[in-house]
């Protein structure tokens, strides 16, 4: 897989996935969106793939909007705007929804859009001392797009604080906000990444699968329609051909067919 804006790694069954636009700390313009989009399509479908890795190149995890794509969309119709922003919302949404787990090494600052970016990450691991903010405000605008995927890890009230005020955060605030989940020294980074990559390699691929499609639906259906389905999931996986492994496994004391 050939991308100018991405760089795309695969070591047996992991696949790293660096944003790499590292001069301009990793901004985002519309090539690195249809790149990204693309990328995670070709992943979700590729059955050897266990598990992605999203990170940034240089300095910074992804600073925004890209200033020269910003310098363009002034002089766009709400039109324009409207398209544009669905070519922002399908590179969430389809890293949001990708059936493998994305572990998001957050290297460096994030701001905007890309904190948009790590929320959509299922595990999300930094270093102290990275900065963050939604920074829109201060332009005038507002974290639109990324609002729904923030709203999976975020309380609402420190959102509007936060969205209100633009206010930079350190990973310490982003760790206890939910943003993200861990925060280790640097040395211990890829070693942090490399145990939860450990913890999928024990986990049932399917089983994967099935729980962030059902999260997924945690968000989207009413509480009644998704107590069914939740029934309906747990009666198909125990019964599965992965179901029925795991269960055997346990009871017969040793390890299923999928863990190394």
């Amino acid at each position: 897989m050939n991308y100018e804006t991405l760089v795309y790694t695969k070591k047996d069954d992991v696949v790293i996935v660096a944003l790499n636009r590292p001069d301009v700390h990793n901004a985002m313009n519309e090539k690195l969106m249809n790149e990204l989009t693309r990328c995670f399509q070709q992943i979700s479908h590729d059955d050897s793939v266990t598990a992605v890795i999203l990170t940034g190149n240089g300095k910074s995890f992804c600073a925004g909007a890209d200033l020269t794509w910003m310098k363009r969309m002034v002089n766009f119709s709400k039109e324009e705007n409207k398209n544009d922003s669905h070519l922002l919302l399908d590179m969430y949404e389809t890293i949001f929804s990708c059936p493998k787990p994305v572990i998001g090494r957050i290297n460096g600052h994030a701001f905007g859009g890309g904190i948009g970016l790590l929320a959509v990450c299922d595990i999300t691991i930094t270093v102290p001392d990275m900065k963050f903010a939604f920074s829109e405000v201060k332009l005038g605008i507002l974290p639109a797009v990324i609002s729904t995927f923030v709203a999976s890890r975020m309380k609402p009230a420190d959102m509007r604080r936060l969205f209100i005020t633009g206010e930079r955060f350190d990973s310490a605030t982003a760790n206890e906000i939910g943003l993200i989940d861990l925060v280790v020294p640097s040395e211990k980074l890829d070693d942090t990444v490399h145990a939860c990559i450990e913890q999928v390699h024990s986990s049932g691929p399917h089983a994967i699968k099935e729980i962030k499609h059902l999260i997924e639906n945690l968000i989207k259906m009413d509480v009644e329609k998704y107590k069914e389905l939740t029934v309906e999931k747990i009666s198909e996986i125990r019964v599965s051909q992965e179901g029925q492994e795991g269960i055997a496994a346990f009871l017969e004391k040793r390890k299923p067919n999928w863990k190394r």
